[in-house]
């Protein structure tokens, strides 16, 4: 809407009908304004603009317009030569983009914005009260102390110029420290009575200084007697709870539906005017406008018809010049442009009245008065398809992605949900945000693996355009030497033969429905014995589409919509902390279930295990449970199992072809810092081999005849004790001592682990159980292509077992320590 009317109704009529206010003067000011009320001891009714971008969603070509011809109108007023001496100040939080605008049509001329964020290190150049605010203290930190010292004319902005008194306050203080001879006072709107217009002409005088005054529109309010009572009775009457916030919408609402998205903020240039904002910044912002809203106009939903961009707080220009560029770009969209607030205001869904709908949520920037509630107006119900959020990396916290953090709230009412964070500016360390940024969501399919979105999101960083592949003797060689950890580089990716991706096939189809039966069983029992809405988290790669059909099953079974990501676990080096980071900020800990394929020895078991101890002790979060649920058990390492058949698992048989196309996870110091998750990469150029919509959709295809038969092993595992005996780890354990190789990292369990060495790793050989039949058949066909021999052992724990060489030079692969052509 361009005018504050609804439905041809003022949005002033319900709270001057009831308090008896009336608004006088200009003709524009029903056009400009609307009226709320709010819990505030000193005045009760808000004047509510509907051209500032704060509490009502407008258009960004009004919202900036109007600062700009505001701008226009000052340079007109002072001059070329007085305005490129001249400095804007807006105020928080409500001006600080009026400000900013203002100073965008000024063109000439530096502006600063007050700020209710103290910044450790950095003493104010000033500071003043805002009488009838709901937040008074106001600190002024430039970066640079000679911007408030010079002898120019000094420009106050605000939205609404009404008693004076916050004028009065900042010119009061700055003019003693620094006198000026010229002030310019600009408002949206100059809502003054005659005795406070005389209190600023008297105030003048004394300090001997000239104070303009440019509006756009002015007016009075007419107040009766007893107003303030009237409208604390009012707001006592329609919010008997001022305190009390929506449930918790619950851990799972935003995830899925809230996208993050990168703009590429250019290094060094501040995030808005808190500590100054130059012409030089204007002109390096300009440059850059057009491809970061390009960028968002990327993210959106395709056919979004609505689209909001709120801002957050203090936070208002960056996002308005978003908001403004993204609708030049996209003309067609209904783009809209409004700010979250630390301001109380009354809520009622009345065409006469301003504030219609009201989301509550906590503080999420660590405020220096301490928490409280924050507000999103006239945001729920408006019809947008989708919002984009825009913060700084100071506010990115785990208040912001609580169950009743903003985002999840703004999931509650719009159905796509974008995420931008703009670095917070540090004066002296213009690179460095306050604190290290929260971490990004989860990728996605298609941009990262050929699963669908909503199947799983990667809890790690794209490493595609990153060379990590290395000839798998060289690696063998590095490794067994201490030389490098294996998760330090990748293998190159084995590609299929023919013959071998016809067994694959064969391996499917035969093997499809006992896969769905264990698929069944083990999700089954997560769903019984660990949470009734468990979290599945997938160690990438191996538990991806285990994870991937668990969730089908849930879906299938009971209709349940459960998240699922993917995370990183390194043999030696523990889990992803800052995916359980992630994981903990975002759902309750004891709600997740760690997926994987199968255990071998249990190695990754006990890695788990060991590893979330030390983050427990390390970030004091609780809550997370160690036990694995697996597909297969062969080495009876776990509890919560779907077979502990040693049997080919077709996914076992390739690599990232079978896995969403996404590589082996990598940990290596120069490309993963401290905050930084593991990566990996895509490799999108083997989509013509990609074969991982198959292997999830025959064994899903096969969920249905699999239901009486996981009905009756789920009731008889609940009933049994499943206990680990580790009989796994024991047979590895006499398998080193016998083949003399000493080290049980290199024998490698079970039917997938085998497979792995044979795709990965350097063979040294394997050893097959006597009789073992198709299961093997690609484990013999990859061993015949590699050189290595296959030894049948009678009494075998395991289906199969590869080993490694246990003294490897650079290229020998075979027993006898000779290279063989792959």
């Amino acid at each position: 809407m361009n005018k504050a009317v609804n439905d041809g109704v003022w949005s002033g009529s319900w709270v001057a009908q009831r308090l008896g206010l009336e608004l006088m003067g200009d003709d524009r000011l029903t056009d400009l304004l609307g009226l709320a009320l709010r819990r505030n001891p000193k005045r009760a009714h808000l004047l509510v603009s509907n051209v500032l971008g704060k509490h009502v969603p407008q258009s960004p070509s009004v919202v900036y317009g109007h600062g700009l011809a505001l701008g226009r109108r000052v340079r007109a007023l002072l001059g070329d030569d007085a305005a490129h001496r001249a400095v804007v100040l807006g105020y928080a939080e409500t001006a600080t983009g009026l400000g900013h605008s203002v100073a965008d049509g000024l063109a000439l001329a530096p502006c600063l914005h007050s700020t209710r964020r103290p910044v450790a290190g950095l003493t104010p150049a000033g500071g003043f009260e805002e009488s009838h605010s709901h937040a008074t203290s106001h600190l002024l930190l430039p970066e640079d102390p000679a911007l408030l010292a010079g002898s120019g004319p000094l420009v106050l902005v605000d939205d609404e110029f009404s008693t004076g008194n916050t004028v009065l306050n900042t010119i009061r203080d700055l003019h003693a420290r620094h006198p000026r001879e010229h002030y310019v006072v600009v408002a949206l709107v100059d809502m003054r009575s005659a005795a406070d217009a005389g209190r600023l002409e008297a105030f003048a005088g004394e300090i001997g200084a000239r104070i303009d005054l440019v509006t756009t529109a002015s007016g009075t309010v007419q107040l009766p007697e007893g107003v303030l009572e009237k409208g604390q009775a009012l707001v006592a009457e329609y919010d008997p709870e001022p305190g009390a916030r929506p449930a918790p919408a619950g851990p799972r609402t935003p995830d899925g539906r809230v996208t993050r998205v990168d703009l590429r903020w250019p290094t060094g240039l501040p995030d808005g005017g808190r500590h100054g904002f130059t012409p030089e910044h204007r002109t390096r912002l300009e440059a850059a406008l057009p491809a970061m809203a390009a960028r968002l106009a990327d993210a959106l939903p395709a056919g979004a018809r609505r689209v909001l961009v709120l801002g957050s707080e203090e936070l208002m220009y960056a996002p308005l010049r978003l908001a403004h560029e993204l609708e030049r770009l996209l003309p067609g969209v209904g783009i809209r442009f409004s700010t979250t607030t630390r301001s109380p205001v009354l809520a009622v869904d009345d065409p006469g009245y301003a504030i219609r709908t009201r989301l509550v949520f906590p503080a999420h920037d660590d405020p220096a008065d301490g928490p409280g509630d924050r507000y999103a107006y006239n945001v729920a119900g408006a019809g947008f398809d989708a919002v984009v959020a825009v913060v700084d990396s100071a506010a990115d916290t785990p208040a912001l992605h609580a169950p009743d953090g903003l985002l999840a709230r703004l999931a509650e009412h719009i159905p796509h949900v974008l995420l931008t964070v703009l670095p917070s500016y540090v004066p002296g360390a213009a690179t460095a945000p306050e604190r290290p940024a929260m971490l990004p969501e989860p990728l996605r399919g298609p941009a990262f693996s050929s699963y669908p979105p909503d199947e799983v999101g990667w809890l790690l960083q794209d490493l595609s355009d990153v060379t990590l592949e290395a000839p798998t003797e060289e690696r063998e060689e590095a490794i067994q030497r201490g030389g490098a950890h294996y998760a330090e580089s990748l293998p190159v990716e084995y590609q299929p033969s023919e013959d071998y991706q016809r067994l694959f096939h064969s391996a499917l189809d035969d093997s499809a429905a006992r896969i769905a039966t264990a698929v069944g069983v083990v999700t089954e029992t997560v769903l019984a014995e660990r949470s009734p809405r468990p979290v599945l988290v997938s160690l990438a790669r191996a538990g991806t589409p285990v994870g991937i059909l668990m969730r089908r099953w849930a879906q299938h079974r009971h209709g349940l919509d459960l998240p699922h990501y993917a995370v990183s676990i390194v043999r030696g080096r523990g889990i992803d902390a800052n995916a359980l980071r992630w994981l903990a900020a975002h759902h309750d800990p004891s709600d997740v279930v760690f997926v994987d394929g199968w255990t071998g020895k249990g190695a990754i078991t006990r890695e788990l295990a060991a590893a979330l101890q030390e983050f427990e002790k390390a970030e004091g979060v609780t809550g997370f449970d160690p036990e694995i649920a697996v597909l297969a058990d062969p080495g009876s390492c776990v509890r919560t199992y779907g077979t502990r058949e040693d049997f080919l698992i077709p996914s076992a048989c390739l690599n990232s072809t079978v896995s969403g196309l996404i590589s082996r996870t990598v940990l290596r110091a120069d490309l993963v810092g401290p905050h930084d998750y593991h990566g990996a990469k895509f490799y999108r150029e083997l989509a013509g081999a990609d074969v991982s919509a198959a292997f999830l959709d025959a064994v899903s295809a096969r969920f249905a005849e699999a239901g009486d038969t996981v009905d009756a092993q789920v009731k008889e595992l609940l009933a049994a004790d499943r206990t680990p005996t580790w009989e796994g780890w024991a047979a590895v354990e006499r398998i080193s001592e016998e083949y003399g190789i000493h080290d049980v990292n290199l024998v490698k369990p079970g039917v997938g682990e085998t497979t792995r060495v044979l795709l990965r790793r350097v063979p040294w050989k394997i050893l097959a159980r006597a009789g073992a039949g198709a299961d093997l058949d690609h484990v013999r066909l990859l061993a015949e292509q590699r050189g290595v021999p296959v030894e049948e052992v009678a009494e075998l724990f395991y289906t199969c077992v590869g080993l490694i060489h246990p003294r490897f030079t650079r290229g020998a692969t075979g027993a006898d320590g000779k290279a063989v052509a792959v």
